[in-house]
């Protein structure tokens, strides 16, 4: 008798370089871009955990980093020595780690667009045929079709193809999206020994490339909140850190609607990552209005006013909510259900089980 014979899949081996620069770039991401904090991290994992080899030490593989590009050696200049600092190819890397791990088991869709259900002239073809309508282009006509219509419809011995066989293929409308991506980095994202900022981060950096790579038609803009908020490249998202700030949410929404308005695009979303505690406020003389205990009705009340603002205005909010305090993800349901938009609630170390709430469905599910 003969048969197979099935043993456990174990992929394709990692080399020890693959292995250390993934360990590399998570350090990257707690450290904010700090490439020496980083790698004495790395030389410490090393001592307690055989991460390198006798062939291969942590020298060598820093030696590599530099030989392949993902780090330079800065010049010592006016700011300070120089030393290590990361390449654009790094962060290249640590976004498109981020996006494996956070979207990783998402099914891949078609780059560039996002579907919609309006017929057209637009790009993307379908199964679906209909006459052939002056102002059709050429290439749309199903000519395999079309000659089966005349077949039929004049029979072999007096064939001929006339505007009444032809059909084109359906095509449909693609849309564009402005996307504007809002990242909370005020103090009680570190508040109490907890590291939200880094779950945070990793969330934004995939959301980033996930637009930036699937839908390179679409705008993002990001922006961070603290006291204020203002703008920030899509470069400097892995340097990211929490500052002694107060979290004025408000203000954060006020300018991604300033920054969407400009927008021509008719399609339009905020994603927003916090921890859910706003504690602050612009008051009309230009001081802070600002109350860290609890929530505060009247900071409450201008969250819940402006995702209402958003929603009037067709603009849904996303939150990504990186906290599971009981009374701080009921604010987030609450603002949630003002805007009519959707939640992912997860935990520090749960990026691969979100908990997704969409209202504008009226359904919840866990997404693992």
């Amino acid at each position: 008798m003969q048969g197979i014979r099935f043993s456990e899949f174990s992929g394709k081996a990692k080399s020890t370089f693959q292995k250390l620069l993934d360990i590399f770039n998570e350090l990257l991401l707690h450290t904010s871009g700090d490439v020496d904090e980083a790698i004495d991290w790395l030389r410490e994992l090393d001592k307690e955990y055989g991460l390198s080899t006798k062939d291969y030490t942590i020298d060598d593989f820093l030696e590599d980093l530099k030989r392949k590009g993902f780090l330079r050696e800065e010049i010592d200049g006016p700011d300070g020595p120089g030393g290590l600092s990361m390449t654009a190819k790094t962060e290249r890397a640590i976004r498109n780690r981020a996006l494996e791990q956070v979207f990783g088991k998402l099914k891949k869709s078609q780059q560039g667009n996002h579907s919609t259900k309006q017929s057209g002239p637009g790009d993307e073809s379908s199964s679906d045929h209909r006459p052939y309508q002056f102002g059709d282009s050429l290439d749309q006509i199903d000519m395999q079709q079309s000659v089966k219509n005349a077949y039929a419809n004049s029979g072999i011995d007096d064939f001929s193809l006339s505007q009444s066989d032809l059909v084109v293929n359906e095509q449909f409308y693609k849309a564009q999206l402005s996307t504007v991506l809002m990242i909370d980095i005020s103090h009680s994202m570190i508040l109490y020994g907890e590291d939200r900022i880094t779950p945070a981060k990793r969330v934004a950096l995939a959301l980033a490339e996930f637009i930036k790579s699937r839908y390179p038609k679409d705008t993002l803009d990001i922006i961070v909140f603290g006291n204020d908020a203002w703008q920030i490249e899509l470069e400097e998202l892995p340097y990211l850190k929490v500052g002694p700030y107060h979290t004025n949410t408000v203000a954060g929404l006020d300018l991604a609607m300033d920054l969407l308005r400009k927008k021509k695009n008719s399609n339009k979303q905020i994603f927003m990552i916090t921890d859910g505690k706003p504690s602050c406020l612009h008051e009309p003389d230009g001081t802070y209005y600002k109350n860290s205990f609890g929530l505060d009705d009247l900071i409450v009340g201008k969250c819940y006013n402006r995702a209402a603002a958003c929603r009037r205005a067709q603009i849904p909010i996303t939150t990504f909510m990186i906290a599971q305090d009981p009374y701080l993800q009921q604010f987030v349901e609450n603002f949630t259900q003002a805007n009519k938009g959707k939640a992912f609630y997860t935990g520090l170390n749960g990026l691969g089980d979100f908990i997704f709430q969409d209202y504008e469905n009226n359904r919840k599910r866990r997404i693992n």
